[in-house]
């Protein structure tokens, strides 16, 4: 099992989704990120160069997910990963966007989407 960094349940406000009332009222996203890395540098150094910076991590969510409007959370989901596969010492992201208010019509406790980019 690789080293990884977990960063659960980042609640945000965002601007995403197919309808006008999601673009101009917004609603809450959670995302789950799962940073692959190799942990052995930063664990016999004890320093933060020789790992991810988790707050700068969830700050690159953070700017995606209240940043410009996607309709879909596929399309989210992708970008933030994106986004943080750039970090240096990312081997791989995986991201989970929740849209737990998604307007589907019917009572359930979550929608999600989870990709996975590997750098390369």
């Amino acid at each position: 099992m690789p080293d990884v960094i977990r960063i659960t349940g980042l609640t945000l406000h965002g601007y995403h989704g197919v309808f006008d009332d999601e673009k101009r009222d917004g609603q809450t996203f959670v995302i789950d990120v799962v940073v692959e890395l190799d942990g052995r540098q930063a664990s016999t150094t004890d320093t933060l160069d020789h790992t991810v910076d988790y707050s700068l991590v969830t700050d690159a969510v953070a700017a995606v997910v209240t940043g410009e409007s996607v309709d879909l959370i596929e399309t989210l989901a992708y970008r933030v990963a994106e986004a943080v596969v750039t970090f240096n010492g990312v081997r791989a992201v995986d991201v989970t966007v929740h849209k737990p208010d998604a307007p589907v019509g019917h009572p359930v406790t979550d929608i999600s989407f989870t990709t996975r980019v590997v750098r390369g």
